[in-house]
Formats: structure tokens, C-alpha cells, sequence
């Protein structure tokens, strides 16, 4: 049997041996004590003594080291960040500094783990001779807009984004819809301390009138409160959002695959640049992701709450025309509604095209400044942004047509159908429903008379008998609270109407942001999996992705190509051009081989092969496992400077955390760096 651990009873320091020595020789002495007077005053008085003493010097300590640990962490925290640094923990996992405000904050980076990337590949990847919803999986040049597909994508984006239920965002989604339901119940609260203050205020009920406002300002005051958590909550729901999809982006984009490389100059099916996906899109798509929680959510909670309350109080009838409203105005709605979606899909394209443009002219300024190429430059940037403001122009003009329509039918005519329904208890008392007040009135129970000849009868009676003056001043002002309180409920209730009409417009819009986000993500599992299957009822060309035959192997002493054709690959799914036809050769280690031709002939082609950026579309190419020191070094045609300090420079691709944890070699202090550099 194994040994039992001693570590409990080993202290940590100095202060805790000391701390149970004293322990110990208190506990004894408090042993004796009660077993020559169990229950002595002084005992008692000791133990709490004991107890306080302990709970202080225990808070003291903890509070000592949390300060210690706390002050450790900064000073750390601030060396890191000036070495552009962090911390290696287990599975890859990272731990990092960053500024935040006159500190740094702690940021912890845990990757994606393959297995995930495996799981998620059957959402992301179309398999072949299947199109369609067929598979369960649409195509991702599907148009975007509300229909199957954007089901199936943005549930897709849901399962990155909320990965497990004990997740951080499932917490912020459950406080999120806490306080929206708080929000609907403070609705309910307010139109009936509204109905009680109209109330009391035409019955002249000067001490009930200042209680109800001070109820209504109270409730004002937690109202305020829920509405500004809502919103808070909202974004950071939307930076959540944001923070997954990004790191799982970043995944794939960085991937030993050389993802990087290949989605502009092999697949190209995120058009001229990943950059516009990953900064603007993304940005938007979870911005508008967090917000559908609220404006299509909270509506829906508060239409079945309001209905259900104006049942009570307006009658079956009044419940049966706004039913029909609802679905009269989503119909219209929905045939004249334009593809928002798609009009999105293309404005975030043609922006990400103008973004190109100038991302060009930085990368390639020198070359346009030698051919004096300012002129042209400046006439393809123009003819972007023409491109792009035509396009938005467009939506503009679309856009205000439909508002109107929008607006007209959301605020006049719901506001006049609301004050109808409401005339309701009024005009047909025997089908709107009766008010508490009323219920209460047997008079006004049995008489079955409508509202307007119940007052004619009371001001014939006023002054005649004070007992009926009093019952129709009584029933005058639950009249009164009871329009009031409906009135409310229907501004309220044609406010989550309108805003479920308006949701309609912003899923569409969130349809165009899902297709874009899925169609970036696609395209990398894509490119990670190297899933290229050829076009239905097409065959592959040659020297196409589809036909890619191959083999890249990695554990080779040396370099070595058998067979291999040299291509100059095209965007998929077009063929490549060849180059040089079955190229072969050995170089072993200690080996030398130059290769010249003219420009064009396929010299830096055969390292693209090699380094496995483009693909061994026939044969065999072997080489070294290892990149760098143990392996095989690749010097690029043109210099690259990273962001960071010299020592970065110096050491690339390698970090400082990397140079430190290698302590035991050679070139792996400042001092080392610095002799090389003399």
C-alpha cells in the first residue's frame, strides 16, 4: 500500500510553522481546561478569544499574500509587456499581459483543439455529389436571406460561440434574459401605477395622488437600472461572441496548414483578403447576434404578456383583432420587405474590395512610386468607391420606400387600431370585457347600459342624492384608470410589435453578416482539410485542387522530389500552369544544388513545393520534419519585419518566451544576441 502524503503537514513558510505551533500549545492547554470544567465561563470566553484571534490573523495573512500575489503578477505583468512576452501553460495554452489603463490585464489564450475542428467540420464542409439542403449542409454560395441556410449557418456560428451550457456566455445570456423579463414585468407595473395616478388625480385624491407618484419614481428608478444592464449586458454578450469566433478564426487562419497563404493565392474563396471577414464583418455579425436576443426575444415575451393582460381586461373580441393585426401587417411586410440580407452580403463584399485596393498600394508602394503609377492608382481607388457608393446609394433609395410603409404601419395605423380596440369597454361594454371597478358595481353590472348613458344618468342625479354622486364619481374614475392602464399596455404592446416588425428587417440583415462569417469559416476547414471536390456534372482540371495526387512527406534526411511536376497553381477551381515537367533530385545533408533559369523558369516555384505552400500535384516530395535549426531553413525573396522590439527581429519566428524556456543553448540570452550582433 502506498505511503500516506505528508504534504498537509508540511507548512509553506515560516509564519505557518509558527502559526501551528501556537495552535497546537493553545489547543492542550484549552484540552485541560475542559476536561477539569466542561462548561466554565472562562473556557467559553477563551474559545471566542481563540476564534476571533484565529479569524483575524487568518484574514490578515490571506489578505498579505493576496496583496503579495496581486503585486508579483503586476510587476510581471509590466516586464512581459515590455519584452512583448508572456507564459507557456499546459496544452499549449498561453498566458499573456496587455495595458489596460495605468495597469496591465491578465489575458489567458487556450487554442482550439483539433478534436473540435474535427467535430465542426460536418457543419462547415459540403460532401460531394451532394447540393443543397439534401446533405443537411447548404452550399456556400447560397443566396443569403431567411431561409434553411441561414438556419443551418448561424446554428453552425452557435455552437462556436456558445460551446458548452456551462459556458461564460451561457451565464451572460441567462442574466441577459433575467433582466428582460424584469423589464416586462416593470412595463406591467407601470401602466397600472399610471391607470392609479390618472385615477386618483381626477378623483381629487391629493394624499393617494403624491403616493402613486412616488411609486411611479421608484419603479422609474429600477426601470432605469434594468435598461442600462440590458444594454450592458448586450455587449458584452456581442464581445463574448467575438472572442470565440475570432480565437477559433485564428485557429484555422494560423494553422500549421498555412492557411494564411493558401485562402488568397489557392482557394480564393474569401475574395481578396480574410481581413475584411475577420475585422468588419465579424464585428457586425455578432453586434447584430447579441442583439437579436433582445429585439426579437424580449417582443416576443412581451406580446403574450400584454395579450394576455388586455384579454383580461378588453375580452376575447379585442384579443381576436390584434391577433389578426399581427399577422395581416408580418404578411405585408414580409412580401414587400427588399433582400436586406443580400444587399448586405454585397456592401460588405464590395467594401472588403475597396479595402483590398488600398492594402495593395501600401504593399506595393515602392514598385508604383518607381513607375510614377500615382495617376492610375488613383483612378482604380476612385472607381472602387464609385462601385461602393452606387451600390449603398441603391440601398438608400430602397430603404425609403419601405420605411415609410414601415413607419405608417407600425406607428399610425397600430396607434390608431390600439385606441379602437381600447373604445371597446366604452362603446360595447357587453363585448369588451369589464374592469375590476365595475365588477365590483352591481349597478353597473346590471344596468347594461353603455358608458356614455351611465354618465348622462349620473349628472341628472348629481346633487340629489351625495350616495349616487359619490358612485358615479367612483365609477367616472375606474373608467378612467382602466383607459389609461389599456392605453399603456397598448403603447407597450404596439412598441414590441413594432420592434418584432422591425426584427424582421434586422434578421435579414443578420443573414447577410451569417453568410459571410460562414463563408469564411467554410472556406478554412476547406483549405485545413484540403476538401476540394470537383464542380457537379464537371470534371476536374488539370492541375486543379480537385487534382491533387501527390504526396508531401515530412521526416526525410535531406530533400528529395521524385517525379514532381512544378505548377504554378490558380485560384480553385481552375487548372494551374506547368512549369517544369517531373522534376527529380536528391540533396542530402552537407549537399549543394543551385538552380538558375530565367525569371518565370520555376526556381522559387521549386521551394514553394518544397515548403509545402503549393501542392505535389504528382510524385513524391520529401523532406526534413523540422523547420529551422534541426530541420530545413527557408529564407524568403523579399525581407519581412515583424512588430516588436530588435531581440523580436532578431529572433523571429521564434519569441522571447520560446528563447527563454530553450535557456539551456546556445544564442538564448541578450548577452548571446548581442555578441552575434557586434
Amino acid at each position: 500500500m502506498a505511503a500516506q502524503s505528508t504534504l498537509r503537514l508540511s507548512p509553506a513558510d515560516r509564519f505557518s510553522s509558527l502559526f501551528d505551533h501556537y495552535y497546537e500549545r493553545l489547543w492542550e492547554r484549552l484540552s485541560r481546561l475542559e476536561r477539569h470544567s466542561p462548561l466554565s465561563r472562562r473556557t467559553t470566553q477563551l474559545l471566542a478569544t481563540l476564534a476571533l484571534s484565529l479569524t483575524i490573523i487568518a484574514a490578515s495573512y490571506g489578505g498579505y499574500n493576496f496583496y503579495r500575489r496581486r503585486r508579483t503578477e503586476h510587476d510581471q505583468g509590466r516586464r512581459l509587456v515590455r519584452r512583448n512576452s508572456g507564459l507557456k501553460g499546459k496544452d499549449g495554452e498561453r498566458t499573456i499581459f496587455v495595458p489596460y489603463k495605468s495597469s496591465t490585464a491578465k489575458v489567458t489564450i487556450r487554442p482550439t483543439k483539433q478534436s473540435t475542428f474535427d467535430a465542426h467540420r460536418r457543419l462547415f464542409l459540403r460532401p460531394p455529389k451532394q447540393t443543397g439542403m439534401e446533405s443537411g449542409v447548404p452550399p456556400t454560395n447560397i443566396k443569403p436571406g431567411l431561409n434553411m441556410a441561414f438556419l443551418h449557418q448561424f446554428g453552425a456560428l452557435m455552437n462556436i460561440m456558445i460551446p458548452r451550457w456551462s459556458s461564460k456566455e451561457t451565464g451572460l445570456l441567462t442574466t441577459h434574459a433575467i433582466f428582460l423579463l424584469l423589464r416586462t414585468y416593470l412595463s406591467l407595473v407601470v401602466a397600472r401605477i399610471d391607470g392609479e395616478i390618472v385615477r386618483d388625480l381626477v378623483g381629487g385624491k391629493g394624499r393617494a395622488f403624491l403616493l402613486g407618484l412616488a411609486k411611479w419614481l421608484s419603479i422609474g428608478a429600477v426601470s432605469s437600472y434594468t435598461n442600462s444592464m440590458i444594454k450592458f449586458l448586450q455587449s458584452k454578450i456581442s464581445i463574448a461572441f467575438r472572442t470565440r469566433l475570432t480565437r477559433y478564426i485564428h485557429d484555422l487562419y494560423l494553422s500549421p496548414q498555412l492557411a494564411y497563404y493558401k485562402l488568397h493565392n489557392l482557394d480564393g474563396g474569401a475574395g481578396q483578403g480574410a481581413d475584411q471577414f475577420i475585422t468588419q464583418d465579424l464585428t457586425l455579425f455578432c453586434d447584430s447576434a447579441a442583439a437579436l436576443y433582445s429585439s426579437l426575444g424580449k417582443p416576443l415575451v412581451d406580446l403574450v404578456t400584454f395579450n394576455f393582460q388586455l384579454y383580461k381586461s378588453l375580452g376575447p373580441l379585442a384579443l381576436s383583432g390584434l391577433l389578426i393585426n399581427y399577422f395581416a401587417t408580418a404578411t405585408l411586410l414580409r412580401k414587400l420587405s427588399p433582400p436586406f440580407g443580400k444587399m448586405k452580403a454585397v456592401e460588405g463584399r464590395k467594401e472588403g474590395d475597396f479595402r483590398a485596393l488600398h492594402a495593395r498600394l501600401i504593399a506595393n508602394a515602392e514598385e508604383v512610386a518607381f513607375y510614377a503609377g500615382g495617376p492610375t492608382e488613383h483612378i482604380l481607388l476612385d472607381q472602387g468607391f464609385k462601385e461602393l457608393r452606387k451600390w449603398m446609394e441603391g440601398i438608400y433609395k430602397i430603404k425609403v420606400g419601405y420605411n415609410m410603409l414601415e413607419d405608417f404601419v407600425l406607428k399610425y395605423s397600430w396607434s390608431a387600431f390600439g385606441y379602437l380596440v381600447t373604445s371597446l369597454p366604452v362603446f360595447l361594454p357587453a363585448l369588451g370585457g369589464l374592469s375590476e371597478e365595475e365588477k365590483v358595481t352591481p349597478r353597473a353590472s346590471a344596468t347594461g347600459r353603455s358608458s356614455y348613458e351611465e354618465s348622462s344618468a349620473d349628472v341628472e342625479h348629481l346633487g340629489r342624492d351625495p350616495e349616487q354622486s359619490y358612485s358615479a364619481s367612483e365609477r367616472s374614475g375606474g373608467r378612467m384608470k382602466q383607459f389609461i392602464t389599456n392605453k399603456r399596455l397598448m403603447l407597450s404592446l404596439a412598441d414590441a410589435g413594432g420592434r418584432m416588425m422591425y426584427s424582421l428587417k434586422d434578421l435579414a440583415e443578420l443573414a447577410g453578416y451569417t453568410s459571410r462569417v460562414y463563408t469564411l469559416i467554410s472556406t478554412l476547414h476547406c483549405v485545413q482539410s484540403h476538401a476540394y471536390h470537383p464542380t457537379r456534372g464537371a470534371y476536374p482540371e488539370l492541375y486543379s485542387m480537385t487534382d491533387v495526387q501527390g504526396t508531401l512527406q515530412k521526416g526525410f534526411d535531406g530533400v528529395r522530389l521524385e517525379n514532381v511536376p512544378v505548377v504554378a497553381p490558380s485560384l480553385y477551381p481552375l487548372g494551374g500552369e506547368e512549369l517544369i515537367d517531373n522534376l527529380s533530385f536528391i540533396v542530402g545533408p552537407g549537399d549543394h544544388l543551385l538552380i538558375t533559369g530565367p525569371n518565370g523558369a520555376g526556381k522559387s516555384a521549386v521551394s514553394r513545393i518544397i515548403a509545402g505552400l503549393w501542392p505535389t500535384y504528382r510524385g513524391l516530395t520529401s523532406r526534413p520534419r523540422q523547420i529551422g535549426q534541426d530541420g530545413i531553413m527557408f529564407l524568403p525573396q523579399r525581407p519581412y519585419l515583424s512588430p516588436g522590439t530588435l531581440r523580436d527581429q532578431v529572433i523571429y519566428p521564434h519569441t522571447e518566451l520560446d528563447m527563454r524556456e530553450s535557456s539551456s543553448g546556445r544564442h538564448t540570452t541578450d548577452s548571446d544576441l548581442q555578441t552575434i550582433l557586434s
